[in-house]
């Protein structure tokens, strides 16, 4: 099991993604990338990852760089703040971290973002390595070069677009999962084929059982696609020009329920919810029918998705949305499907539109 996924800004090469069994090529790839034995590299990750995988990473790198540092903060969604990477700024600066060394991202999406971002910002930039540890984070937030950090209760306000050197991926760190964070990285891979690839979409359903085996060769192949989805939109399109924004179908509502749920659900699922009311819209507008809208659904309940949820207000819901940071002046920049595998811009629904979408999904 070894597949590797060459990402380019449109000419060369800026960094690969890297599909392993286990972390034991990983010194050979930052050797590969010409960092040097006497440079200093912080691996920086969370209490739930630290006991897991930190001291294997650890003496891993230990056995051919001389200077390697360890940093762990509370995990969770509260964690990821300025005080947070205030903690990570200070505990470079005390050991002396330069413009030449490394910060290495060992966790999920929250570690990959908040590591990004700090490395953007130390120094005004030093480099740094993705080592995601979710399903989300690997088919996701790893890819891509999107920085952030939470302020007060907006999500990924503050944030840089800045790329790694590197994506290390041990697909095998996914047994050790909770089956909740599979869920969570099904809401994402699902998303990239109603986005993108039809065939891919119904593959998924066709696998199921096989993924929630976790069959090593389906959950490589299945990643390798998902990867590949990502990077190709990425590639034309760094910075959210334009065609990068298809990769939030989802989330415009999503967020606003993870938000709402004061993150309590997984991001997987808000975005699950958040794809169910945006496939309704597009059928609502006619461009799917009734039989893709409940195949949609229905492949999100394959996976243990929600597709509808009680407890939630439709109107605090439809408010939350406003404070997105897809707003466009005045108007939501919604994604839509003109059919399965192909997705759409729509900066046209009205509050009226949306709050039918909305009032689908949270049921009371």
């Amino acid at each position: 099991m070894s597949k590797s996924i060459p990402v380019t800004d449109g000419t060369n090469v800026i960094y690969t993604i890297e599909l392993k069994k286990d972390f034991g090529d990983l010194c050979k790839e930052l050797i590969r990338l010409k960092i040097s034995p006497d440079q200093k590299l912080c691996i920086v990750t969370d209490s739930n990852v630290a006991p897991l995988y930190a001291k294997e990473v650890q003496d891993q790198l230990s056995a051919v760089f001389s200077n390697v540092f360890l940093h762990i903060f509370p995990a969770g969604e509260a964690s990821k703040n300025t005080d947070t990477v205030g903690a990570l700024y200070q505990f470079l600066i005390e050991n002396h971290f330069d413009r030449r060394d490394i910060l290495l991202a060992l966790g999920g999406g929250v570690v990959g973002d908040l590591t990004g971002f700090t490395a953007a910002t130390y120094l005004r930039g030093i480099d740094f390595i993705q080592i995601p540890t979710t399903l989300l984070s690997q088919v996701d937030s790893s890819i891509g070069g999107k920085t952030g950090i939470d302020f007060m209760q907006y999500k990924n306000m503050v944030g840089a677009f800045y790329q790694p050197k590197l994506v290390y991926m041990n697909l095998s760190v996914l047994h050790s999962l909770p089956g909740k964070q599979i869920v969570s990285g099904m809401g994402e891979i699902i998303k990239h084929g109603l986005i993108k690839d039809a065939s891919y979409f119904e593959w998924l359903i066709a696998h199921e059982k096989e993924i929630w085996a976790l069959d090593p060769e389906i959950l490589e192949e299945m990643i390798y696609i998902s990867c590949n989805i990502k990077r190709d939109v990425v590639e034309r399109d760094p910075k959210e020009q334009g065609e990068r924004a298809l990769l939030n179908f989802g989330h415009t509502i999503g967020h606003a329920i993870e938000k709402l749920s004061d993150f309590s659900l997984y991001h997987g699922e808000c975005v699950g919810l958040g794809i169910v009311a945006a496939s309704y819209l597009s059928m609502q507008l006619g461009h799917i029918s009734k039989e893709d809208f409940e195949k949609i659904q229905n492949a999100l309940s394959l996976f243990e998705l929600p597709t509808q949820m009680d407890g939630f207000n439709a109107e605090k819901v439809l408010s939350a949305t406003k404070s997105d940071k897809k707003m466009v002046g005045n108007q939501v920049k919604f994604i839509l499907l003109k059919e399965i595998g192909n997705a759409y811009i729509y900066r046209e629904l009205t509050d009226e539109q949306i709050l039918d979408g909305i009032r689908y999904v949270c049921r009371s």
